[in-house]
């Protein structure tokens, strides 16, 4: 063969390599891969969540032509933030408060410290708050938190140092004493109350510290102590995440529990954020903003709803009858009665605060 006829097959075969390619390479060159992420939560979002991952995988596969896999990780909330501050590779982390999230900016300096800026409504995409189960039928007769502290009665919490709902809990009862004695919450921020709020403090303090002796058993987290309540039999009312109470109704039906809605308690805001040092090493910091995005679309929120959370925009619901499922009910914020979080870490919750001063003379 000629050295001529040899360079024209080369240059044959060289082109028909490049153009062989084009013929045969889908638009989306990663279409078959499976993207992973890690969702780490809290103890109550197990359902919610593993029905939103097939919702989002979704609209991932209708708008991307990628195939998505969520996995997740639950437990108490300040638990699960240790956790990843201490390597849990978490793309993602959906926690029951903004303080969780902030351990994990100052502690682990994985996340930058406007996190709850990226998103809206301050990166909480729902909302929720704590009620009572009781035993069908309400044997004990509660119905409010004064009621707690009855002779009698136990109370099933989970421990505030590990979960979120457990803080929460603590802090609606003690803001519930505040608002009986001072009638009014404004006034704790009123310079010329000052006397009252103290001894209205004084008395929070002091009925905080008789309903904890009336719990007999701390679990670490919210779903720990649902089960100690449900199916251990302890107790005669749980102090529990609106959604938790709910889902305990629907799934051994209302002949055995009922649920309480207090005078008032406390608004929760769970936060959600990316964890920026974790996607930035994976590549998946597109995806995992995406999927947090996504719990703002009209559809997130109307499952968010049917899980029992409050959804952070109720007008996007186009069931309306999900809005209704509801009580009404007075809710107070953090910062109206604690000043922040992070006061209210701080001041009850750090090592050697008020809670753990109020257990251990309570033992």
């Amino acid at each position: 063969m000629s050295i001529k006829v040899k360079l024209l097959i080369t240059a044959f075969l060289s082109a028909a390599l490049l153009i062989a390619p084009l013929s045969v390479t889908p638009v989306f060159a990663d279409s078959d891969k499976t993207i992973e992420l890690l969702n780490v939560s809290y103890d109550p979002t197990r359902e919610f969540y593993e029905q939103y991952n097939k919702v989002f995988a979704n609209y991932w596969k209708k708008t991307h032509k990628q195939n998505v896999k969520i996995n997740q990780s639950h437990g108490g909330s300040s638990k699960q933030a240790r956790s990843v501050i201490d390597g849990l590779e978490a793309d993602v982390v959906t926690l029951a408060m903004p303080t969780d999230i902030d351990a994990i900016y100052k502690i682990g300096h994985l996340i930058p410290a406007n996190w709850k800026t990226r998103l809206k409504d301050n990166s909480s995409p729902y909302t929720s708050t704590i009620i009572f189960l009781v035993r069908k039928g309400n044997p004990k007769n509660i119905k409010d938190w004064n009621d707690l502290t009855k002779n009698g009665v136990e109370v099933i919490t989970p421990n505030p140092k590990t979960s979120g709902a457990a803080r929460l809990s603590y802090l609606a009862a003690w803001g519930y004493i505040m608002k009986k004695e001072l009638r009014s919450l404004d006034k704790i921020s009123d310079p010329k109350a000052a006397k009252e709020v103290q001894a209205a403090e004084k008395k929070a303090r002091a009925f905080v510290t008789e309903m904890y002796k009336h719990v007999p058993v701390l679990d670490s987290g919210a779903r720990g102590s649902t089960i100690t309540f449900v199916q251990r039999g302890m107790g005669d009312v749980l102090l529990a995440w609106e959604n938790e109470a709910f889902l305990a109704i629907n799934k051994l039906g209302p002949d055995k529990f009922d649920i309480v809605t207090p005078s008032l308690s406390i608004l929760a805001q769970p936060s959600v954020t990316v964890v920026d040092n974790v996607v930035n090493r994976k590549k998946t910091k597109e995806i995992a903003t995406e999927y947090l995005n996504y719990l703002y679309s009209p559809e997130a929120q109307e499952l968010a709803a049917k899980y029992y959370y409050r959804p952070a925009h109720p007008e996007l619901l186009k069931n309306k009858k999900l809005a209704e499922l509801f009580p009404k009910l007075e809710l107070f914020t953090v910062d109206t009665v604690f000043k922040s979080w992070a006061d209210a870490e701080k001041t009850h919750f750090a090592d050697g605060g008020i809670f753990d001063q109020i257990y251990i003379s309570g033992r």
